[in-house]
């Protein structure tokens, strides 16, 4: 699949470095690794504002449709309009629809239909694919705290519910 953004995993690599991403964010967006539940930066946040893509920095999701899934990752119920491609994900002997940024095509997370309404839809994100954009602030992005997630495993299904 072709996306507008096109880099190489070099670039990609050193882009996110340059940003101050947090270690993992390579491996999750750019290879399908998923953060352990309950230990992203972004699960439990739930300031005004919105949710970027960290490697291309496009809008992918409002403060307003974020909820408690209970699930580990942060959780949304309705993306921007035409931010998110899904594609069918038939690793580790399931069927998932993978969600990626319609820009970059940075993996994000997983969507399933087990949201609440009024889309019955459940979004559900690694905090190490997103940058918080808080509209109060004159730079636009803002992380709650440094994450010392060293901890990235590859999207095997084995973390917690799988839901990721």
């Amino acid at each position: 699949m072709t996306f507008p953004i096109q880099k190489t995993d070099t670039e990609w690599f050193e882009a996110l470095q340059a940003k101050g991403a947090e270690p993992v964010a390579y491996q999750v967006t750019r290879h399908a690794a998923t953060e352990r539940p309950f230990t992203g930066k972004y699960e439990q946040h739930w300031a005004d504002g919105s949710y970027h893509c960290v490697c291309c920095g496009a809008q992918l999701f409002q403060s307003d449709t974020k909820f408690d899934a209970g699930c580990g990752w942060p959780s949304f119920y309705k993306a921007v309009p035409g931010a998110i491609t899904e594609i069918v994900d038939r690793s580790h002997h399931m069927v998932r629809t993978e969600t990626v940024c319609s820009q970059c095509g940075a993996h994000l997370g997983h969507v399933f239909e087990d949201g609440p309404q009024p889309t019955g839809l459940r979004y559900c994100m690694n905090s190490a694919s997103l940058n918080f954009h808080d509209p109060a602030s004159q730079g636009g992005a803002s992380t709650p705290h440094e994450d010392s997630l060293g901890s990235a495993h590859s999207d095997s299904g084995d973390s917690g519910d799988g839901s990721n």
